[in-house]
């Protein structure tokens, strides 16, 4: 019996799992994954888990329709892949045949190794880490964000809704300069000063205050002292491939794929927050951090590795992703980089609502909407449909 495993157990692996499945797979499907848990649901846990609105059991991802038929190995990492013999080896020593394999190991927290052993340091990914967190969080104290990216945004945004006093730090010129650019970045600033949190952009932090393990304060290098009961930090992640060193499968940022998620070594897929699919319209290949990508990628990489007609795959959609902050919802899917001008199509920063299209020459390739999502899921639309015209150019 043909063997498929899948290393990774949060959404992309069930993805994986799943389109496998619906792909008419009938052989043995194992699940490998380090957290102990089974599939749960990430962007809640900076929201309404940290806030106390819903609880373990409401982050499942697993629903009483899936019929995987899966052996589960949790809480034991893979080690390491051999691709000549096809075997996952795991932390405990135990070995897993592959005839097929897929990757879905995500990426970790960066850390700040100077504080990371703190006990009211919290770097957010895990249901443990939420957990944590939310015993840290409580009306009346302290909190300092380090990174002003989706995440540490989000974070801010509950706990100064339950009552605690935040700073926010970010090292670059804005919040989310990177996806969105400094221009709309700037506004995404006001955000955080309209709530009365405050945002100190071109942070640089020169050391910690301890004393008996808590970090007491952040001290940064003007001088300025922000003591604190909690930090977050949230500097962004790396992908999970250091397994992979020495399997032959090529490494860059996170693991290298074509267009539909493959690798250089046949049968080996890989998705999720460690796979660089190659994007054609960028010309480069990237890592797409996203809740949607995630998602619904899985069923174009187990189409193409179960030999679906490749007329059948499903389309690879531009990046998506949506961040609830303060009240305010933002949306943005494609790609920013190297537009040369952005477009209010509807309204305009000052107010409660618009609507932005970043723009390279004539063609849109980006568009971010403010508390406008009627109006973004056309624009949405509009942007699949290039890039599935320009995916199929580029494949003829």
């Amino acid at each position: 019996m043909e063997s498929l495993v899948i290393v990774g157990a949060s959404l992309a692996g069930l993805s994986a799992a799943r389109a496998a499945r619906n792909l008419g797979f009938a052989g043995r499907l194992v699940i490998i994954g380090d957290d102990p848990a089974r599939p749960y649901d990430r962007p809640p846990l900076s929201k309404d888990f940290l806030a106390g609105r819903i609880e373990t059991a409401d982050l499942a991802l697993e629903t009483d329709t899936d019929a995987l038929a899966a052996e589960w190995i949790l809480g034991t990492p893979a080690v390491s892949f051999e691709a000549a013999t096809r075997t996952v080896v795991l932390a405990d020593g135990r070995q897993v045949h592959a005839d097929k394999l897929v990757i879905a190991t995500g990426a970790s927290p960066r850390t700040l190794p100077a504080i990371a052993d703190a006990s009211n340091v919290v770097s957010l990914r895990t249901i443990a880490d939420a957990q944590k967190l939310r015993g840290l969080v409580r009306a009346g104290g302290r909190m300092v964000v380090i990174g002003a990216g989706f995440i540490g945004a989000e974070v801010a945004s509950t706990a100064h809704a339950l009552g605690m006093e935040v700073t926010v730090l970010e090292k670059s010129p804005t919040p989310l300069c990177g996806p969105l650019g400094a221009q709309l970045g700037a506004v995404v600033a006001g955000l955080h000063e309209a709530a009365g949190v405050e945002l100190i952009c071109g942070a640089d932090i020169a050391d910690f205050t301890r004393t008996d393990g808590p970090v007491e304060a952040v001290v940064l290098a003007d001088g300025t002292v922000l003591p604190t009961d909690v930090v977050v930090v949230g500097i962004g992640a790396i992908p999970n491939t250091a397994w992979l060193e020495g399997s032959g499968i090529e490494l860059g940022n996170g693991v290298v794929c074509d267009a539909v998620g493959a690798t250089n070594i046949p049968g080996v897929v890989a998705v999720g927050d460690c796979a660089a699919w190659w994007d054609p319209a960028a010309g480069r290949h990237h890592r797409v951090e996203h809740w949607t990508g995630a998602a619904e990628r899985p069923a174009v990489a187990l189409g193409a590795m179960l030999g679906a007609d490749p007329a059948t795959l499903p389309a690879v959609k531009p990046p998506y992703f949506w961040s609830d902050q303060y009240g305010t919802r933002l949306q943005f899917a494609g790609d920013a980089a190297g537009a040369e001008r952005i477009v209010y199509e509807y309204g305009d920063p000052q107010g409660p609502s618009f609507l932005a299209v970043y723009y390279t020459g004539e063609d849109p390739v980006a568009v971010l909407a403010w508390n406008q999502t009627k109006l973004f899921c056309r624009w949405r639309k509009t942007l699949e449909k290039r890039a599935t015209a320009a995916a199929r150019l580029v494949a003829a």
